[in-house]
């Protein structure tokens, strides 16, 4: 490779970084003269209404971006179909307007749904949802409704995806797919829930249509790459002193003392592990994890509501194909930012196979990180339609999440391997 071609694949490895629109780079080199053309617009002016943390800093994937005039080249509607879809969540991320179904050719928001009465009008209102419900548990009892987006507190993810499931309703889900110390039972339960029902579900890893990743995500289908040989994914994110707000369920508010506080890294681990099961669709099969121990006040040494000494963690696991990764997530150290990963084959790279992302209906943005929320949405939309498997369907969410809940036991007792549960349908 020469040194005009290894700074084409540094550049793609790490567009991530910027808030720039990825679709046009990847054209060819008409898009490579585009982004460097571009270049001095990255790190633009964040949007007003970005999410920020208690420090005043956006949160990783919410940076403001450039619009890709060329998202649509090439769409064809699929079906006039629409689907009837509720949308529960609109907390400190906004995620349940963040993500298009309002904008969707394929999609009817019929209802919208928040534990607070502020946030659920503003959500119906964002939406355009004429009905609104107290719970997502009531919503889903709607029968009209065909499909939910559930983009509440993680903890609640698992259940409110079982119970939609079980009311014969498609799913997609906020990432993680399962949570903390009930992680592994829930597994079993949503797998089966999924299993038994025959209804769509899919968790929403933005990750997995990064440009970079899915661009290595066509060569790994291409047989560009050969056997992975190693892979790593990184989420960094310095929460601060302050900490990052999160839904508390003891009072109903999104405050300084909700499920993220002290929250183990490796309990949100899929913005990194997708860089590896989202590239080949391959399985972790063993982990051993390692922590150290949590810059700020709230770990207090483990002594907190998650019982986490850890403000970082890192992970070394095995691969179904015989590869190694390493996977890290980190709340506490400095001038670290952002979801980034790399992988290797024992291939290189052909430039010759294209890594464009599929093209997006004219009225559904690309959306943040990455420009990845529109390719989720009309993702899992374009699986009801056309009865197929959706993107991060549930065995590639569940490995992902498990790989990371049990790195995050294995580093407690000191880095021992031990196994990670398989689900696959």
């Amino acid at each position: 490779m020469n040194h005009e071609e290894e700074n084409h694949e540094n550049i793609i490895e790490n567009l991530n970084h910027s808030g720039l629109s990825r679709r046009g780079f990847l054209h060819g080199m008409g898009g490579m003269g585009a982004f460097l053309g571009m270049g001095g617009l990255a790190g633009s002016a964040i949007a007003a209404e970005a999410p920020k943390d208690a420090d005043g800093k956006v949160i990783p994937g919410f940076e403001k971006g450039q619009d890709d005039p060329n998202a649509a080249k090439g769409w064809q509607a699929v079906s006039d179909r629409k689907i009837r879809v509720g949308i529960a969540g609109y907390g400190l991320c906004k995620f349940g307007g963040a993500f298009f179904y309002q904008s969707h050719p394929n999609v009817e928001v019929v209802a919208a749904t928040d534990l607070d009465p502020g946030r659920c009008a503003a959500l119906a209102k964002a939406v355009g949802a004429k009905k609104t419900y107290p719970s997502c548990e009531e919503m889903i009892k709607d029968k009209s409704i065909e499909a939910v987006y559930i983009a509440t507190d993680a903890p609640s993810h698992a259940r409110l995806a079982i119970m939609a499931l079980n009311h014969d309703k498609h799913v997609v889900s906020a990432v993680p797919a399962v949570f903390g110390f009930e992680a592994e039972g829930e597994a079993e339960e949503l797998f089966n829930a999924v299993k038994k029902s025959g209804m769509k579900y899919m968790m929403n890893e933005t990750s997995t249509f990064h440009a970079d990743l899915y661009a290595k995500r066509l060569q790994c289908q291409a047989g560009a790459l050969g056997k992975v040989i190693y892979s790593e994914g990184e989420y960094w994110h310095d929460f601060g002193s302050k900490g990052l707000p999160g839904f508390n369920p003891k009072n109903g508010k999104i405050d300084l003392n909700g499920w993220r506080r002290a929250l183990p890294p490796m309990w949100y681990p899929t913005h990194a592990m997708a860089y590896y099961v989202s590239i080949t669709g391959g399985r972790f099969t063993e982990v051993s994890g390692v922590g150290t121990a949590g810059l700020y006040p709230e770990y207090n040494g483990g002594d907190n509501q998650h019982k986490n000494p850890f403000g970082t963690e890192i992970a070394m696991l095995k691969t179904s194909e015989g590869g190694i990764s390493r996977m890290g997530g980190s709340w506490d150290m400095k001038n670290a930012h952002g979801e980034q990963g790399r992988v290797y084959g024992e291939k290189p790279h052909d430039k010759n196979v294209s890594g464009v992302r599929p093209p997006l209906p004219p009225s559904v943005g690309a959306g943040g990180h990455g420009g990845s929320h529109g390719q989720l949405t009309n993702n899992f939309i374009e699986s009801i339609l056309l009865d197929q498997m959706p993107i991060v369907h549930v065995g590639d969410a569940l490995n992902m999440t498990l790989a990371g809940v049990i790195a995050h036991k294995s580093a407690l007792k000191g880095g021992e391997w031990m196994n990670i549960p398989q689900y696959d349908l």
